[in-house]
């Protein structure tokens, strides 16, 4: 592409006027001046500058002459935030400004001042000073001794109104394309300023170290972080690196925009990529954990996590501890922790470990409840009756809740009296509310023995409480001892003398014994003679009377009348 071909290109007795237009030679007194000065090596010599004092806007460098050179804060990156005293640069004289400062570029800049100097800035690729003159058709008309063109793409900006800005200013290019003959000349911006953000890059990045707390703004978002931008480089803040907590999302600590400080944790300088961190500008909470938290404690968490094996529950910013599942109930076995607790819920809990070296702190919810178990002798005592639902049944026996956390077991032999079971389930099952009898307590094995069909009340219990000493009964004779007074309900029976006595002889009277029974019968009269017992006989229905009345050892003892 010529620049006679260029869209909206001007007279060529217009460009001849611009080659010797005032500013060319205004250039051209500046560098004559600059070179009786300091008389510079041809071609912009390169100097290396120390940064002496940041102003508002300009950056102030000692270069090695008499007087300082400068720098403007839009000829860096980051315009400069991060710059200060003592950083070095490598820049070249451009000339003086009015307050007789060397005005100084951070790419090596020759100033053409005819098309001999524009061949060797070619030749050499040389950075060269031009002016904007004016915005025409795809792109900027520049004044570099002589006309050029420097096409939109490359002039460095985005946008329309960004072009116009740059129109009457001094810029830095690189002349891209060279036509002496046909006086053609296309000059690039943009790959100045991509090498002079390098140039800065470099020179921050060289002067950073592992250690420093940087200020830079958050660039980018990203699920795993987010990018600060340093000034002209770019660091990492890992989402594990945000906070002394657990971060599910970055941007629940940092949005995009914000500025920040950071420490930098690592530079790898080959892959040139910088590791930030934002927590480790906090104390490290586990370092003075063991003088917060001691075994025995009772602590205040959220619940963070549910893991198969437990729940982690966060103590403050960077400090979890684990509920392990065993630790969650003293009623019943938990296979899962969600069936206990969700994430998010508050808990109390009693610290029963604590590990600084290895960062962990066993809790226990079901301490915090306190051990049921604690006064069950107490509350249970042998020989009580507990009434509560059957939570379990197995082959040898039922398993009954006496209160929250505290179960009794009622073997199979003691559910009932009346029949025999081949399973419990004959007899109960889950959920049944039964009542039982404390026969036996073993607190420190957490067992308790109970008994249904010690409370379920029998014929002779009722028998036993309806009646007493010296009641007249009948009963049926089983044998010469025993009785039978109800159905199940056996007396013992005592038989007089005189009805042993009238047993042995087969029913008759004793004939030696006659004389003392007429005399008996002469002073008491007919009742005194009244006919002795019939002796007991099996199957015979008698009348006895009770003699003894024993209802806690369920004995009963009766004798003839």
């Amino acid at each position: 592409m010529t620049y006679e071909n260029a869209p909206e290109a001007q007279p060529a007795a217009e460009s001849e006027a611009a080659k010797t237009a005032a500013p060319a030679e205004s250039f051209g007194e500046l560098l004559s001046e600059f070179e009786q000065s300091h008389k510079p090596e041809p071609g912009a010599k390169q100097l290396e500058g120390t940064v002496i004092y940041v102003s508002t806007d300009a950056v102030y460098l000692d270069i090695g002459y008499k007087t300082e050179g400068v720098l403007p804060r839009a000829a860096f990156r980051d315009k400069a935030e991060n710059v200060k005293p003592g950083d070095r640069f490598r820049v070249s004289v451009k000339g003086r400004n009015a307050e007789r400062y060397y005005e100084l570029s951070m790419a090596r800049v020759s100033q053409p001042t005819d098309w001999d100097s524009l061949e060797a800035a070619f030749a050499q690729k040389l950075t060269i000073v031009g002016t904007v003159t004016g915005v025409v058709k795809g792109g900027l008309s520049v004044d570099v001794g002589v006309r050029a063109f420097m096409p939109a793409s490359r002039s460095g900006t985005h946008d329309a109104k960004a072009l116009e800005k740059l129109v009457g200013q001094e810029i830095t290019c690189r002349i891209a394309q060279l036509d002496v003959a046909d006086e053609n000349v296309i000059v690039d911006r943009r790959a100045v300023l991509e090498e002079q953000a390098l140039a800065a890059e470099q020179s921050q990045f060289a002067a950073l170290k592992e250690g420093d707390v940087v200020r830079g703004k958050v660039s980018r978002m990203a699920s795993f972080g987010a990018f600060v931008d340093l000034g002209g480089i770019d660091g990492l803040l890992h989402v594990s690196d945000m906070a002394w907590s657990r971060v599910a999302n970055p941007e629940d600590v940092v949005t995009a925009g914000q500025e920040i400080e950071a420490k930098v944790l690592k530079i790898d300088r080959e892959n040139r990529r910088i590791s930030l961190g934002l927590k480790q500008l906090q104390p490290e909470p586990w370092e003075t954990a063991a003088d917060r938290y001691k075994a025995g404690g009772r602590v205040t968490g959220r619940v963070t996590r549910l893991m198969d094996f437990g729940a982690f529950v966060e103590l403050e910013p960077g400090i979890e501890g684990l509920i392990h599942v065993s630790e969650m109930s003293w009623v019943k076995k938990v296979r899962r922790p969600s069936d206990i607790l969700g994430a998010g819920d508050s808990v109390d809990t009693v610290i029963l470990s604590v590990n600084p070296g290895e960062r962990r702190i066993s809790l226990g919810l079901k301490q915090a409840l306190g051990d049921p178990w604690a006064d069950v002798a107490k509350k249970f005592p042998v020989g009580s009756a507990v009434e509560g639902p059957v939570t379990r049944l197995e082959k040898f026996g039922a398993f009954v809740q006496m209160a929250e956390g505290v179960e009794g077991l009622v073997h199979i032999s003691e559910i009932t009296a009346e029949r025999h079971l081949h399973h419990p389930q004959d007899a109960v099952k889950v959920g049944q509310i039964v009542r039982a009898q404390v026969l036996a307590v073993d607190q420190e094995k957490r067992q308790v023995k109970l008994s249904m069909k010690q409370l379920v009340p029998t014929s002779l219990d009722e028998y036993l409480a309806e009646h007493k000493v010296g009641d007249a009964v009948s009963g049926r004779v089983i044998d010469e001892s025993t009785v039978e007074l109800g159905e199940g309900i056996r007396a013992a029976c005592r038989v007089s003398e005189s009805a042993a006595e009238g047993a042995a002889s087969g029913g008759k009277a004793d004939l030696s014994a006659l004389t003392s029974m007429l005399q008996a019968r002469w002073k008491g009269g007919a009742g005194a003679g009244a006919a002795r017992p019939e002796p007991l006989r099996a199957g015979q229905v008698r009348n006895f009377r009770i003699v003894e009345l024993d209802r806690e050892g369920k004995r009963i003892a009766v004798e003839l009348p």
